[in-house]
């Protein structure tokens, strides 16, 4: 039989398979990836076992939750647990502490489905603890770039063709901007966080010893970028990314409106267009004040326009008049002055295909 484990590294690296057996609640709050939530007890009868606890202390709670978990409830669990564990004989139980719940998950199916699974002792608070560690000490000794630039020159794009890229907008399923909510909901903060530790993880075992971000702002829509990563963001390096007004455009045209009205279109159906128009409007509602009410509105009217023109034909050129003004106007403006107060920690500007090789020749000096 394999013993418990409390190697971590092992756990995220190989993408071992675990089961959850915290209640639902919990698990929406905050899992790993990949995770399967196999619950010991539902939301209602965790509760009911909680403030038992608190009324008449801790051998009345685990009456009441054998009591609770008896019978054909019993069996439907431990038999659910049973197809997970030969389903993937490698695999771990955990629940928050490592306690009573794993324990009675393991001892059940030991006794019932005669078969040995081994538990993550410390459990989910410990493997957290350490993803969360795997943030901080990475954000205090590895070696960070920035990539920076303005609204749509393709700072996605770079990542993406690098082996030591960190996409934080996709770990957070988010564009960054104003405009960048997807058609899919964003992870919780806690997955958000897990996520990019293991990224972190995994990335150091391959050898990388550099790690590439885009500039961004604490908030990647609603999920929070941790502090110490934050914190260092503010010191690293930067690279800024440069490319004309019209290929901007063109690339904002193509993220914010055709590919975002398909994701619209794949998740809703006959609605999808609809979904999309109304979030294209949202977006600019939730920057409007900044914007100024003549502008909003003039450009409010420009947007409803192409939207229809859109919807009538097809036809997604009316778009541009949009983007183009915000651009000028509003996003432009704001990335000069980034520019400018950032400029003592630009190591290199350039147009893509060269701030790739750049990014990529600086790697290889850290290598040396």
């Amino acid at each position: 039989m394999r013993g418990d484990t409390d190697n971590f590294v092992e756990l995220f690296l190989n993408d071992v398979p675990m089961m959850d057996a915290r209640a639902p609640v919990e698990f929406a709050k905050g899992a790993f990836p990949g995770v399967v939530n196999l619950p010991l007890m539902n939301d209602l009868e965790r509760q009911k076992v909680g403030t038992c606890y608190k009324q008449h202390g801790q051998q009345a709670a685990i009456e009441l939750g054998h009591r609770l978990v008896s019978g054909q409830v019993k069996a439907d669990r431990i038999q659910a647990w049973a197809e997970f564990a030969r389903n993937n004989p490698q695999g771990y139980i955990y629940c928050f502490r490592g306690g009573l719940r794993s324990q009675l998950v393991q001892q059940w199916l030991k006794t019932e489905a005669g078969i040995d699974y081994p538990r993550v002792t410390g459990g989910y608070k410990a493997m957290r603890h350490f993803l969360l560690e795997t943030i901080e000490h990475a954000a205090a000794h590895d070696n960070f770039v920035l990539v920076g630039g303005m609204t749509g020159t393709g700072k996605t794009e770079v990542l993406a063709r690098l082996d030591d890229g960190v996409d934080l907008e996709g770990i957070a399923n988010h564009r960054g901007s104003s405009f960048g909510k997807r058609a899919t909901p964003q992870p919780v903060q806690i997955d958000f966080e897990n996520a990019l530790a293991i990224r972190l993880l995994k990335m150091q075992k391959a050898g990388a010893r550099q790690f590439v971000l885009e500039d961004e702002a604490r908030l990647v829509g609603r999920c929070s970028i941790p502090l110490p990563l934050f914190q260092g963001m503010q010191q690293y390096p930067l690279v800024w990314l440069e490319d004309s007004f019209d290929g901007r455009v063109d690339r904002i045209l193509k993220d914010y409106v055709i590919d975002l009205c398909a994701e619209f279109t794949v998740e809703h159906g006959a609605e999808g267009f609809t979904a999309f128009a109304e979030r294209l409007q949202q977006s600019l509602v939730n920057i409007s004040r900044r914007l100024g009410g003549e502008c909003y509105t003039r450009l409010a009217a420009i947007m409803n326009q192409a939207l229809a023109e859109q919807a009538s034909t097809g036809s997604v050129d009316l778009h541009r008049e949009w983007i183009e003004t915000l651009l000028r106007q509003y996003y432009d403006p704001m990335y000069a002055y980034q520019r400018e107060s950032k400029a003592a920690r630009i190591e290199f500007a350039g147009e893509q295909d060269a701030v790739v090789e750049f990014l990529r020749e600086r790697a290889a000096v850290q290598q040396n």
